[in-house]
């Protein structure tokens, strides 16, 4: 880990640049320019609003924003898991010709995907506002949550970025499962409402799946001015933390032979 801490400190000015000059080729094109990072989660809220809230005639209260963090928490879950599997492969060029730790790729690509969930987050607050939700001391309890949702997704995506390099079918496979965690992430439902007569079955998917069981904390504290859950969220830091480690640990073994099997 005293690699990991140092290699950090000597590339994190390559991770944000690189970060900044992705997310303006992104929209370098494009007549709305960086109008689309707010269009395109709120084009997403206002359907699954309109498709589960009207024609489902869910019940939910303040359920706009209800979704929107759902969709905010998944989104970033999601950008991470996806974006790390062929990442290596991807930057073949970079990983060939010059020498770079290889998770400093995953963390300029999380930087992205950070700023863009920074914007879905000030979009939340202004919604919430629309909404009369309450603002109380609670909300700041969602940074926590948030620490814990990055790292567990940092963890895994490194794990996965190794096994991305030899395993062709993993994307496939990824996305396969993530579609299925989507279900039953309770992304546009609240699982104790939905599933109250299935007790075993909430605790399952709360406890055992950390994307329903954040998703899950980050609306008792910001809508429904209630603590999270200390216990299990510690719980799902120490596991994150494990895989950070791990995936450290692989790639530090084996970033020397990324380059002859791409």
């Amino acid at each position: 880990m005293k690699k990991f801490i140092n290699n950090i400190k000597k590339y994190y000015k390559y991770a944000i640049y690189s970060a900044k000059a992705e997310l303006k080729s992104e929209v370098a094109d494009s007549y709305l320019n960086w109008l689309w990072w707010i269009i395109e989660p709120l084009c997403f809220m206002l359907i699954y609003t309109f498709v589960f809230g009207v024609v489902f005639e869910n019940n939910e209260k303040y359920f706009a924003s209800f979704v929107f963090i759902g969709l905010s928490a998944w989104e970033f879950f999601n950008r991470m898991i996806t974006g790390s599997v062929k990442l290596i492969i991807n930057n073949r060029d970079l990983v060939t010709k010059v020498y770079i730790p290889k998770y400093i790729l995953l963390l300029s690509k999380s930087f992205t995907y950070l700023f863009k969930l920074g914007i879905s987050v000030l979009i939340c607050i202004v919604l919430m506002l629309f909404q009369h939700v309450p603002f109380t001391w609670t909300m700041l309890l969602a940074i926590p949550i948030f620490v814990v949702l990055y790292i567990l997704s940092f963890g895994a995506g490194m794990i996965l970025m190794h096994f991305g390099v030899t395993l062709n079918d993993l994307a496939n496979l990824t996305n396969i499962g993530l579609r299925m965690v989507f279900y039953l992430s309770g992304v546009f439902f609240d699982i104790k409402s939905r599933l109250k007569q299935h007790p075993k079955l909430v605790t399952l998917l709360l406890k055992v799946n950390p994307v329903a069981f954040l998703m899950s904390e980050l609306r008792s504290v910001l809508l429904y001015n209630r603590l999270p859950n200390f216990l299990i969220l510690g719980i799902w830091l120490v596991i994150g933390l494990l895989l950070c480690m791990i995936g450290v640990h692989v790639i530090h073994k084996n970033e020397n032979s990324y380059a002859k099997v791409i």
